[in-house]
């Protein structure tokens, strides 16, 4: 996955300042969150609130009002229309969102900082990567996302190599707030034995057997490298294949067992 790693940081350097600005307004307020309120041509109504647990933050001549639940560009126009009656003509408002506090998203499974993570804002996958520092050597080639929608649990799936290698930042969704996001182990196999380096190497697109024996550093000098079998799972049950042909492709979790010569 290192090279998932760099284009994750060189997607994240051009997409971060316009991702914020094509979501802010769609952003979903709510308790903690600070928001900085301008009515135009009218400084004396201007104001900076923090949003309570119930949802309400004051505005002058207004008092309270409901904002939590509400779009960034619905409280704007929710407010000018309470304005616009008895109060302004034509009143223009925009609202920004000074601080975030009420959003958060869990990140799992194969990343650096694993944990829950605060939304500071629209946050994309990408970016909630980042803030989770990266995936892991090894990880897998999909993100699992559950989401709660209207009391309906959903899971979307999302193709990793397709966003990092092929550049579809349509993968590239936006996290909501109680989010859980799983990052798995990418898919491995096993090589011990007559080796330099016996351990566990990802496996992904049924790489050779010669190219497992590679990745654990080569054949040692008492390696029968004739003789070399897979030991390998299949419907539960465990399949010796003898003397394995060096070219044969290897599925997730194949044990490679170089057994050692005799001279």
């Amino acid at each position: 996955m290192n090279k998932f790693l760099s284009a994750l940081l060189v997607v994240l350097t051009t997409l971060v300042i316009t991702s914020y600005q094509s979501s802010a307004n769609d952003y979903v307020v709510g308790p903690g969150d600070v928001l900085r309120i301008t009515v135009f041509e009218h400084g004396n109504l201007s104001t900076v609130d923090r949003i309570t647990e119930n949802g309400f933050i004051v505005v002058p001549l207004l008092g309270e009002v409901k904002v939590g639940g509400l779009t960034v560009s619905k409280v704007s126009s929710n407010i000018a229309s309470l304005l616009a009656d008895g109060y302004l003509v034509n009143p223009m408002v925009r609202v920004f969102v000074e601080e975030f506090r009420s959003k958060s998203a869990v990140v799992l499974g194969h990343v650096n900082i694993p944990g829950l993570l605060e939304l500071s804002g629209p946050t994309t996958l990408l970016q909630l990567l980042s803030k989770a520092g990266g995936l892991k050597e090894g990880s897998g080639d999909t993100a699992t996302i559950k989401r709660k929608s209207n009391g309906d649990k959903k899971v979307i799936l999302i193709d990793l190599v397709s966003l990092f290698e092929g550049g579809d930042l349509a993968k590239n969704i936006s996290i909501h707030d109680g989010d859980t996001v799983f990052i798995s182990k990418g898919g491995m196999c096993y090589v011990t034995g007559e080796v330099q380096a016996p351990g566990a190497y990802p496996c992904k697109d049924q790489p050779t057997v010669l190219k497992l024996i590679a990745l654990a550093g080569g054949f040692t000098g008492k390696a029968a490298k004739s003789n070399v079998n897979i030991v390998r799972v299949v419907d539960g049950e465990k399949t010796i294949l003898k003397n394995a042909d060096l070219h044969q492709s290897l599925l997730t979790d194949d044990v490679i067992v170089v057994p050692e010569g005799f001279w």
